[in-house]
């Protein structure tokens, strides 16, 4: 009989690993959240905002479903995008199931067919996830659906709306019964194993992105330089927002400071929301030239640095 985290569970307990894999914007983030019930990863219309393995856990009767949400994949360009398309590969020939998701509305593009094409090397039995159904008609969802499969045999396929929650339970309940046999492997009230001091990172710089849409290069990043738990209960949070050029830092500051107020004022609160706790965040801004050539910040993110 297998046994959970904290005490026996049913001999029928089953765990397993499902990596999420697909184009940028195709919907991946929230599928997780909406998969786990909880925002665990970072969600922002603009493309790669996911950088790193973020793993959402998921209980669904007597299965554990530990989902690895991978960086959009995309032709890679610059050393950055090479990292995160090598991650996102990597996650996929790690799991146990992989879940290719398809955008029902752009269908089968460019980056889906490369998608379909590489992920036929990938030696796991394969879920088609066909997203967004709520914005096209049945009759193309259900030619999408026929075309993918003519490419790539799939085990089963979902159609679902992550916005909205449908077919969510059913993808839900479907992952349950398909990952292997075993104990679990996080105790039944994690959520995701990703630190917090990690996802409150994550959350500020969907802030920044969120404000500042094509303002600010892709190249920046948050870390989380201090985590301090208060004798009142409260949490104080220090964190640096790197940008590469001087003029890029002064964007997020904004007039008078008033950027990056809102920016600090909006990740306050949905870290407090996460935490359950009164949140004392403090922002600063810096200039780290070319950090996008830095191995060192490439671990911090989770990424194995490329060396071409």
């Amino acid at each position: 009989m297998a046994e959970s985290v904290g005490g026996a569970a049913p001999a029928e307990t089953r765990c397993g690993f499902v990596a999420l894999i697909g184009a940028p914007n195709v919907g991946k983030s929230t599928l997780v959240n909406a998969l786990v019930g909880s925002k665990v990863t970072i969600v922002s219309r603009k493309v790669q905002t996911t950088r790193a393995l973020i793993r959402g856990i998921v209980i669904e009767g007597h299965a554990q479903i530990i989902l690895v949400d991978t960086p959009g994949i995309f032709a890679p360009k610059r050393r950055l995008d090479r990292a995160m398309v090598s991650t996102a590969w990597s996650g996929a020939h790690d799991a146990d199931l992989v879940c290719v998701l398809l955008d029902a509305k752009a269908g089968i593009d460019d980056d889906a067919d490369a998608i379909l094409a590489r992920a036929a090397a990938v030696d796991h039995e394969k879920i088609l996830v066909i997203n967004k159904i709520d914005l096209v008609p049945r009759e193309k969802l259900l030619a999408l659906a026929k075309a993918a499969n003519e490419r790539l045999p799939f085990a089963r396929t979902f159609m679902v709306s992550a916005l909205s929650g449908d077919g969510v339970a059913d993808l839900r309940e479907g992952l349950a019964a398909m990952v292997p046999a075993g104990p679990f492997l996080y105790p039944e009230d994690q959520m995701s194993d990703a630190p917090m001091r990690h996802l409150a990172a994550e959350i500020t710089r969907e802030k920044i992105f969120a404000k500042l849409h094509q303002e600010l290069p892709y190249q920046s990043t948050v870390e989380t330089d201090s985590w301090t738990e208060r004798k009142d209960g409260s949490i104080r949070i220090e964190q640096t927002i790197f940008v590469e050029r001087e003029s890029q830092r002064k964007i997020v500051l904004g007039k008078g400071g008033a950027t990056i107020k809102s920016i600090g004022a909006d990740a306050r609160r949905e870290i407090a929301e996460i935490t359950g706790c009164l949140v004392h965040l403090f922002l600063f801004v810096k200039v780290r030239e070319n950090w996008g050539d830095d191995p060192d910040r490439y671990r911090e993110m989770g990424l194995e640095f490329p060396r071409e």
